[in-house]
Parts: C-alpha cells; sequence; structure tokens
C-alpha cells in the first residue's frame, strides 16, 4: 500500500489508527466532514467522520483521556489527521474564492488575506504529518461542552489560550485541557487553545495525502 510520490508527501497511512479504537471514551464531531466550518461545505479528503492520527499520539491521548474522565470529562474531538489535498483546498479557498458564506460565524473581524498573515491558514499544517489534533473537553454531569471562551475555529485573538478578556472559569477550563495535554507530551499552539501536536511526533518532515476513511486504515492492517 505504500506510495510515496513527492520527497515528503506519502499516501501511506500503516502507522495510522482510528483514535475511537485507542480512546473508547473519546466525542468525535469532525467539522470539516461536515457543512459546519469555515469554509462552509465539506472539505476535500474526508470521506467519513471519524478521527485518524499517528499510534503514537493516540497512545498520549487515551492517557490524557483517562486522566480527565476520572475528573469528569470526556475528550471531544473535532479535527485530527487532516490530508495534504484539504490543506490546498483551504489555500485555494483563501486565495481565488469569494465566498464568504461563514465570514459572521468565525472570521468577523478579518478579511481572508489576514488569515494567512496571521497563520491560521498556511500551505502546509501540522495535522498532515498525522500527529496534531483539534479538541475540547465535555462535561459528563450536563454532557455540553466546556465553555472555552471561544468556539473551535474561530479566528481571532479571543482564541489564544492566554488572552485575558474571557472570565475566570473559561480561562481556567483552557488550562484545565492545556495542562493534561502538556503532561501527556503535546505541545500547545499558542494561536489556538484547541490545537496540539505531540512532541515526540513519529513523522516529522512528512506530510500525508490518504484520505480520512476507517478503510484505509482498515487495509492498511491487513499488509
Amino acid at each position: 500500500m505504500k506510495k510515496v510520490y513527492s520527497n515528503d508527501i506519502t499516501m501511506d497511512p500503516s502507522g495510522f489508527v482510528l483514535l475511537s479504537d485507542y480512546v473508547p471514551h473519546i466525542i468525535q464531531e469532525i467539522r470539516y466532514f461536515s457543512t459546519y466550518n469555515f469554509i462552509g461545505e465539506r472539505i476535500d479528503g474526508y470521506e467519513e467522520p471519524c478521527a485518524l492520527i499517528t499510534k503514537e499520539a493516540a497512545r498520549a491521548l487515551k492517557a490524557v483521556s483517562n486522566e480527565l474522565f476520572v475528573q469528569g470529562y470526556r475528550l471531544k474531538v473535532f479535527d485530527a489527521y487532516r490530508p495534504a489535498c484539504a490543506v490546498r483546498s483551504f489555500v485555494l479557498w483563501g486565495i481565488e474564492d469569494q465566498d464568504k458564506r461563514m465570514k459572521e460565524y468565525f472570521y468577523p473581524s478579518m478579511e481572508k488575506d489576514e488569515l494567512f498573515v496571521n497563520g491560521y491558514i498556511a500551505k502546509r499544517s501540522s495535522h498532515s504529518r498525522g500527529s496534531t489534533v483539534d479538541l475540547t473537553l465535555l462535561d459528563m454531569k450536563t454532557g455540553k461542552e466546556v465553555d472555552m471562551g471561544s468556539p473551535f475555529d474561530f479566528f481571532g485573538e479571543i482564541s489564544r489560550p492566554d488572552y485575558k478578556g474571557i472570565t475566570k472559569e473559561q480561562y481556567e477550563n483552557r488550562m484545565l485541557l492545556r495542562d493534561a495535554m502538556i503532561r501527556n507530551g503535546f505541545v500547545p499552539f499558542e494561536g489556538e487553545w484547541w490545537h496540539f501536536t505531540l512532541k515526540d511526533e513519529p513523522y516529522p518532515d512528512v506530510y500525508f495525502e490518504f484520505s480520512v476513511s476507517s478503510d484505509n486504515i482498515k487495509q492498511a492492517s491487513l499488509v
């Protein structure tokens, strides 16, 4: 199944797993499979609403999940592995597409070109290396997402983990997630409270292209 078609982009999913197989309590709301995202339509490369991730990152997330589960929380994942083709579609949308239908929900204070300047859209994403995850917490008592002060994929200063213009409770919620992720080997991204990358990621220089599909993982396991 392994197929490499450029110096650092590959179609080989053999080092990946279904996150739900490793973290049984995980909740998945894969936004780029849906139309509720900053573009407003399903993104190229997302064939199923499932989170794929490297085995190493999955093991680390299991430890995070176990730690927070005993405190009354479950992890909720919005995105994990992101195919390189999806990242290219973000770039093309930002450069060429005049559609701004989701602007009021995700980037109300910015124009499209500012999304590049501020690092929200880039030609390459750590997600395509397979060990980055976007996630939040769900409170098992209420059955609702924990209030983090801003929604996932909201592009603005308010989404910075250290932003002080939110309530004390919202800030503490961010730190609860951040501290658990750091303790278990993840590095936070300073522009987004939901974004973390495994510190010792297994493919630091490789970007993957295969689609988000459970079949890819099942087929790879048979090879």
